[in-house]
């Protein structure tokens, strides 16, 4: 009754009082601000139980940020930070509650286990001022928090590039940083095979090291000849297990199956279909090799999940089950044969049998496994959980059928995409996710009734490494997006107000530069944004600095901006084709880097246009009219001028505003066959006067369309017309032998050009 008198309370107060912009993140569910404060000085104790982790790792961490060298102790006194575990008082109770509250006398943290005393430590620990001094002051306030979502989940591959075990520690603690609650480690791919297996010792000795790596983007086919490798012994993963365990943090497990298996298959090929020879993968993307399901493979993989079992405490045991090529199991004798035995119509069922015998024997291990969305196909699991990668709409399907979900979509919780603008940006797996787009995220899709939502577990952002290669370069990757998605999945997001965690979340640059985090400053730099004009003659063009855009100069005719140049208030309307650049400056310094755009122009450039097919939402920053925005997407960073279809044709008609001439109309198509993008089978361009009537006058051939590499240009006899209809028809179903082979293509284009 009084927890709930409380929070009556505080809600009541909440009315009036505006949360004071504290620098929290992810925010409290309640915060009240009073007045003054409490001052932590060498005499204040922490009041705590006897060899509490959580009181030893709060003393730390005031020492760490202080310098003061506080005294734990079991006795009460009153200039001291007490935490209290105190009995629940309902059988039914969050034990990632907790309360704060400080008063100008002492601080106490008070909760139901020592989870929830955690986060109040966390929370504290950012009112807390990192600088040495006798007395640090912390503002008095009232705090009632717990969270929403129960996975509160981040990722990291150390396949495709291994990282030490201090570095996983240290990622660890990032995680506890901002109260999540999972680490989902991708421990085995086709690229290496990173975990201490003891009765296959083969798996490190071969499978953990590749004769060479992709140099540069996958589209560029370059490799290195250097010797790549590493793994975690038992030992190293029993240390980090216990160090993410004592910071409340769930270690999930990943055991590629069946397919992302060339490593364990270099090792031991004589689970796979064809026998090999087979070498660990040098180049990135998905392998045609995979598991063979027979059952000498299943005993191999069981006697494999025995000690991953035995290492890992976990709930859930991930076992992939995403991207996995049938090529091998149309061909093999041995999988066509357990298809007749099992009754199985075709190789997606035969995927869904090996599911789901894995699953019985983790099941009789007294846990449960999760796997990435295509372990639906075929029929799902009876107990198996799902994460959603390739949208939201297999987590939607697996809800409506009351299995547990962990939504973790491309388009706004993959990190290996490009957080600012691509040209300014390392090279990244393609996309454009910023921060704004990860706080946008929603984890509970609106198609789902209150009683199917309750299947949410939660959410987790990926970070898989083909062009990640430092742990400096993973803490650029997720910081500070992190941080977005700790406070959506805590639950205290809100899209609307975006500029309130915007500054919040600045405020935290402090403590990584402090902390020598390496983080992203896109933010800071010049964003842009290309809008219709109203007059509908050309486009506007919109600068912003999260900085201070007041200070952006600007030129439109190539040269680099200065103090003396245009200084930017409103969108800048652009009618022609042109060079614009455009910096930051403050205090008569430039504080950003000079961005440059460079505009095409045609009679296309700012008309209406219309698709038929919606792009995927993961490449569709600025939907349709991307296409005629004036900008060229740069082939080499499929970023955020490119749209995305997967298995959808492009049927765009654009709408000239008026009867015109037409010679020529262009496009750009894109391929990068390692991450399934393939050029179309055609491309038809249709003109009409009545946008109803439409008149087919070129064509190209994906032989033709491959000779010009993708930048097409259609001729047409000058014919006159209003209305454009352009069709690139997608590939389709990727054929056997490509990679991605019996999966949907994607189809990348860009700018549509009317001459």
């Amino acid at each position: 009754m009084s927890r709930k008198l409380l929070f009556l309370f505080l809600l009541l107060f909440n009315l009036s009082f505006a949360q004071e912009q504290l620098p929290l993140i992810p925010k409290p569910k309640s915060t009240l601000v009073g007045k003054g404060s409490y001052t932590i000085t060498a005499k204040t104790t922490i009041h705590a139980a006897k060899n509490s982790f959580e009181a030893n790792y709060l003393k730390e961490l005031i020492k760490t940020q202080t310098g003061l060298d506080l005294t734990i102790t079991s006795k009460n006194s009153s200039n001291s930070i007490q935490l209290i575990v105190k009995s629940p008082d309902t059988t039914v109770f969050n034990k990632e509650y907790y309360e704060l509250i400080s008063s100008p006398n002492k601080i106490v943290i008070t909760a139901f286990s020592n989870q929830g005393i955690f986060y109040g430590i966390q929370t504290l620990s950012q009112l807390i001022s990192l600088q040495k001094s006798s007395e640090i002051q912390v503002p008095c306030v009232t705090i009632v928090d717990q969270p929403h979502y129960a996975w509160r989940g981040m990722h990291l591959d150390c396949a495709r590039h291994f990282f030490p075990k201090e570095f996983i520690k240290k990622y660890i603690d990032y995680l506890a940083m901002y109260k999540m609650n999972t680490f989902h480690w991708h421990l085995t791919d086709d690229q290496g095979w990173r975990i201490e297996i003891k009765k296959y010792p083969k798996l490190t000795e071969v499978g953990a090291y590749r004769n060479g790596s992709m140099v540069g983007h996958y589209s560029d086919q370059k490799f290195d000849d250097n010797r790549y490798g590493g793994f975690y012994t038992q030992d190293d993963i029993k240390e980090i297990v216990a160090y993410a365990t004592q910071r409340h943090i769930t270690v999930v497990p990943e055991i590629e199956m069946p397919g992302h298996a060339v490593a364990a298959l270099a090792a031991y090929p004589q689970y796979s279909c064809t026998g090999g020879p087979f070498e660990v993968g040098k180049i990135w993307g998905v392998l045609d090799d995979v598991f063979c399901p027979k059952d000498e493979t299943f005993t191999f993989l069981e006697n494999i999940l025995s000690e991953v079992i035995d290492l890992f405490p976990s709930k859930y045991i991930h076992i992939g089950g995403d991207e996995c090529p049938k090529v091998r199991w149309k061909a093999c004798t041995k999988c066509q044969q357990r298809m007749k035995t099992e009754n199985l119509k075709d190789e997606h069922e035969l995927q869904s049998y090996f599911i789901q015998r894995i699953e019985k024997f983790v099941n009789a291990k007294g846990r449960k496994i999760i796997g990435w969305d295509e372990i639906l196909e075929g029929g799902l699991a009876p107990n198996a959980a799902v994460m959603s990668w390739r949208g939201t709409e297999g987590g939607i399907a697996a809800a409506k059928e009351k299995h547990y979900v962990v939504m973790s979509p491309g388009s706004h919780c993959y990190f290996d995409h490009y957080q600012g603008e691509p040209k300014n940006e390392p090279i990244a797996f393609g996309g454009y996710t910023p921060v704004e787009k990860v706080y946008s995220f929603n984890p509970t899709p609106k198609e789902l009734s209150a009683d199917e939502a309750q299947y949410i577990l939660g959410a987790q952002a990926n970070l898989w490494t083909e062009y990640i290669e430092t742990p400096s370069h993973v803490e650029y990757m997720i910081f500070p997006r992190m941080l977005a998605l700790s406070e959506v999945v805590w639950g205290t997001s809100n899209p609307d107000k975006f500029p309130d965690f915007q500054n919040r979340m600045i405020q935290h640059f402090a403590i990584f530069d402090k902390k020598g985090i390496n983080y992203s400053k896109s933010i800071y730099q010049i964003t842009t944004k290309v809008k219709p004009s109203i007059s509908g003659n050309g486009i506007l063009f919109e600068l912003k600095s999260a900085n201070n855009s007041s200070g952006i100069r600007y030129t439109t005719d190539g040269s680099s901006p200065s103090l003396s140049s245009n200084l930017y208030s409103n969108p800048i309307e652009i009618t022609k084709g042109q060079t614009l650049k455009a910096a930051l400056f403050e205090n008569d310094t430039q504080k950003s880097a000079t961005i440059e755009q460079r505009f095409y122009w045609s009679n296309a450039v700012g008309k209406k246009i219309t698709l038929v097919h919606s792009p995927h939402e993961k490449y569709n920053t600025g939907g349709a009219f991307t296409l005629v925005d004036g900008i060229i997407g740069n082939r080499s960073k499929f970023g955020r001028d490119w749209l995305g279809f997967s298995g959808k044709d492009l049927n765009a008609t654009i709408d000239l505003g008026k009867s015109e001439t037409i010679n020529k109309v262009t496009i750009s198509v894109l391929e990068s066959q390692g991450s399934w993008i393939y050029f179309p089978k055609n491309i038809e361009v249709l003109l009409s006067s009545d946008g109803q009537n439409f008149e087919s006058v070129a064509q190209l051939n994906s032989s033709q369309i491959k000779e010009v590499k993708g930048e097409v240009v259609l001729e047409v006899a000058s014919k006159k017309a209003q209305y454009v209809k352009v069709i690139a028809t997608n590939l389709g179903k990727i054929q056997e032998g490509n990679p991605g082979a019996g999966s949907e293509a994607w189809l990348f284009v860009d700018e549509i050009g009317v001459e």
